[in-house]
């Protein structure tokens, strides 16, 4: 049962606290109601806390997006970690090694995969998972983080309008593990250095021109880099620079 389970991470001597819950409305909001409890001291001097969803009732996406989760199907959960010293100016790190954690361990199953900047999980052009991160600062540093992820693992169809979700059944043709798929998620997650050199090598589209989107409208660049506050650099096919933060632009699919 997640309920009874410890996991722990080698990598960054991270021990793992999960409480598994039926239905929710939102792993990342249910952190939020419930952080300051009690109940949860414990996992709070373990500095890292993860709770795992059957189902969730509104399920949240980046701005007022959501996400449609089959019940019991997918991976829901959502993490709190309290990371030592780490600047507000480089919060960014702990978007990089989410998602390269998640995509270390589904790379165990399928290849194939990038990550889309900021930090969705993509399989080619199917979006395989998505992340939520919440920072809570005090003065100039990270105080806590609760981070939200949607990993679509079992579900054979999906009726939203969402534009392009795929799931590792439609992959692999075949069920995964889901408690297995969690523990190698924590077991990989690494706050430490070099994130950015491995996050940069596995972009989607990290190579060539393609199109993005705007305010002014549709333009052709390639991605140049992304900043330790996680703007991400363009440069379009006139030569000019340009500079975003998160929903600032969009890729063209």
């Amino acid at each position: 049962m997640f309920c009874s389970l410890l996991a722990y991470s080698y990598l960054c001597n991270m021990e793992w606290k999960i409480i598994h819950i039926d239905e929710t409305d939102s792993t990342n909001e249910w952190i939020k109601v419930h952080k300051g409890d009690g109940s949860l001291c414990e996992s709070v001097a373990l500095q890292s806390l993860c709770v795992i969803a059957d189902y969730q009732t509104a399920g949240r996406g980046c701005g007022t997006n959501t996400w449609e989760s089959e019940r019991g199907k997918n991976l829901l959960f959502s993490l709190l970690i309290h990371p030592e010293n780490l600047p507000a100016n480089k919060q960014f790190q702990i978007s990089m090694a989410i998602s390269l954690a998640i995509l270390d361990a589904l790379g165990q199953l399928v290849g194939d995969l990038s990550i889309k900047w900021p930090n969705d999980i993509y399989w080619r052009n199917g979006k395989l998972a998505g992340i939520l991160i919440e920072n809570t600062l005090k003065g100039n540093f990270v105080k806590d983080n609760i981070i939200g992820v949607g990993l679509n693992v079992n579900q054979r169809e999906f009726k939203s309008d969402a534009p392009n979700p795929v799931s590792l059944w439609q992959i692999i043709g075949q069920e995964t593990d889901c408690e297995q798929l969690l523990n190698d998620i924590l077991n990989r997650i690494d706050l430490r250095d070099g994130l950015k050199e491995r996050y940069m090598k596995l972009l989607y589209r990290r190579k060539g021109f393609h199109p993005y989107t705007d305010k002014d409208g549709v333009f052709m660049a390639e991605i140049t880099g992304v900043e330790d506050d996680g703007h991400l650099l363009l440069s379009d096919d006139n030569g000019k620079m340009r500079r975003y933060a998160f929903k600032e632009v969009s890729f063209v699919q």
